[in-house]
């Protein structure tokens, strides 16, 4: 086996030889942007790179239309993901297409070394991660089979060990109530509207006794047609977080109740229906993050635990999920100014930026270097192992 040096200087030469066509594809997805399953520019972009640079990746995969995988040699199992829908309104306000493009470098970096470093690379595309749950879909499909452990890069303001990550599950609820003329005869109306509103308040209450970590928040998606028409519909949609599935648990029926409560006042028939597909919490294997540390600082970054400088991001993934079922890392990678916030027009103007830019090249590389020391490293592969069995992560998160 040659050095591990020159193992990572293979990979990142491939990285750097490759680097105008990972930027051009991050400005492409940035430019087309797709929202959950519907992301058909960006896979096929993904994919025919893959292919191009050798690494053979097929669309399809595992249960997903947009989804894609692609393996090569043999050993071990690391597991490179790209994410790559984008937000309603604000496109890539979470810098999707510079993750969808940090993970097809490092795959493409891995897959010319993978043979002799004694290891098998798993690249996946993992459609909708902004509420759709592809990765879950993905892992129910076998995505994760014969899987040692899994990474991605995402991009922020900061580089930072991992996300802090807590649990989601969403929440529909739809009211019915009884049209009638607002001012012929109101009194024969039962208003949803109010119902939703009544609900709405409820939950703003409710925001006074729940965890200083917890968060809900909702929006109404429908509430009438006209104003001289009592709404005999109405449907508020809800994320609803928590720290970890078990706590999330206990919050739920909190905030249906709550929600429930404005349908009883107002006379109302009410129905839910709770995502199938809940976000946990990310466990970060903090062995494996150490490695991804020591690869970022060669090139110059300075990656630390969220909350020692004051800095963190707070938010839920499906690599939550994936990080109870296999050992995981989820790095936060800097591609916009400090105190640019995710999920804003700043941030998505920010995606596409020679800061960002230069995100996909260094986070390629950190995950290649990462994951050839983990192929390298017997005593790595123990530790990380040892460590993910300490944690007692879950299973039942899929």
């Amino acid at each position: 086996m040659p050095d591990i040096q020159t193992l990572k200087e293979r990979a990142c030469s491939k990285i750097d030889a490759i680097a105008q066509d990972l930027v051009e594809a991050s400005h492409t997805i940035h430019e087309n942007p797709e929202l959950n399953y519907e992301e058909f520019i960006a896979s096929e972009l993904l994919v025919r790179l893959a292919n191009n640079h050798g690494l053979s990746t097929d669309r399809n995969a595992y249960g997903c239309e947009t989804g894609f995988v692609g393996e090569t040699g043999t050993g071990s199992t690391v597991c490179v993901m790209s994410e790559y829908d984008a937000l309603p309104a604000i496109g890539h306000g979470c810098g999707h297409n510079i993750i969808a493009t940090a993970g097809l470098g490092a795959a493409i970096g891995l897959s010319v070394v993978a043979n002799d470093a004694g290891g098998r690379l798993r690249y996946l595309g993992t459609p909708a991660e902004e509420g759709g749950g592809g990765k879950l879909v993905m892992a129910r499909n076998g995505a994760l089979n014969g899987v040692d452990i899994a990474m991605m890069v995402h991009s922020a303001d900061a580089d930072l060990t991992s996300i802090d990550a807590i649990a989601l599950q969403q929440l529909l609820v739809e009211y019915g109530g009884e049209a009638a003329h607002a001012a012929a005869a109101p009194e024969k109306g039962k208003n949803a509207l109010d119902a939703a509103v009544l609900g709405y308040m409820a939950v703003a209450s409710l925001r006074q006794h729940i965890l200083p970590t917890e968060r809900v928040h909702g929006i109404f998606v429908r509430g009438g047609s006209k104003p001289n028409i009592v709404p005999h519909d109405a449907a508020t949609e809800w994320y609803v977080r928590s720290d970890t599935m078990s706590s999330l648990s206990e919050l739920k029926p909190r905030v249906l109740a709550a929600l429930e409560a404005g349908a009883h006042a107002c006379g109302c028939s009410v129905r839910h229906q709770w995502d199938a597909n809940p976000y946990a919490d990310m466990v970060t294997n903090n062995n494996l993050a150490a490695m991804y540390i020591s690869s970022a600082a060669s090139l110059g970054r300075t990656v630390v635990v969220p909350g020692s400088n004051g800095h963190r991001v707070v938010g839920s993934t499906d690599m939550g999920n994936i990080s109870h079922l296999v050992p995981s890392i989820h790095p936060m990678i800097a591609s916009a100014p400090p105190g640019t916030a995710i999920h804003t027009t700043a941030f998505e103007k920010a995606s596409r930026s020679p800061q960002a830019d230069q995100a996909i090249i260094d986070g390629a590389k950190a995950m290649a270097m990462t994951a050839i020391d983990y192929w390298t490293s017997p005593e790595q592969q123990s530790a990380i192992s040892a460590e993910f069995a300490r944690t007692n992560a879950s299973k039942d998160v899929l």
